[in-house]
């Protein structure tokens, strides 16, 4: 590895610090949304649907919209700045990799579900294998959940790595 000046390795940590700190914060919310509220909402559906309007509920939609931003902005800037650092920017190519395969399934999968159980609150005729489908979207959940969890903690040893290079 080329000599790094000690200013370019400063802003690498702090970048790479900063995305570890988000993509914590992020997964402490999403474990409390996953443990606590979810299983309120799955728990007698359609009936507990309610609490999944916007207006109505726990609208998270804002919420969850600005952490993924906010993250996904301090990801690249991280990126960005442990480019020169071959073995930390190739793992955070790989981490970037497994969060965007997860965002896709996020996107393709939980949110349109969510939406639909939206719809179900508003028109209960619209009801269909609710408790299957319910059923199902927590436990696809437990795993989307620990795999961002183990994409978090893939941080750690990068944030070592960084950290052992400092003059």
């Amino acid at each position: 590895m080329e000599n790094l000046a000690a200013n370019y390795v400063a802003r690498a940590e702090i970048w790479l610090c900063i995305t570890t700190i988000m993509y914590f914060l992020m997964n402490g919310a999403q474990i409390f949304e996953t443990l606590v509220f979810v299983p309120k909402w799955t728990e007698s559906p359609p009936e507990n649907f309610k609490l999944l309007q916007d207006g109505n509920g726990v609208s998270l939609k804002i919420f969850w919209i600005v952490l993924h931003s906010l993250h996904e902005i301090t990801f690249i800037l991280a990126i960005i700045f442990c480019w020169k650092i071959e073995p930390v920017r190739n793992w955070l190519l790989i981490l970037l990799a497994v969060h965007i395969g997860v965002r896709v399934w996020t996107l393709s999968y939980f949110a349109p579900n969510i939406i639909d159980f939206q719809k179900v609150a508003e028109n209960p005729a619209l009801a269909k294998n609710l408790v299957q489908r319910t059923s199902a979207w927590q436990t696809l959940n437990y795993l989307r959940v620990a795999i961002f969890i183990a994409v978090s903690f893939g941080f750690i040893p990068l944030c070592v790595k960084i950290l052992s290079l400092r003059p």
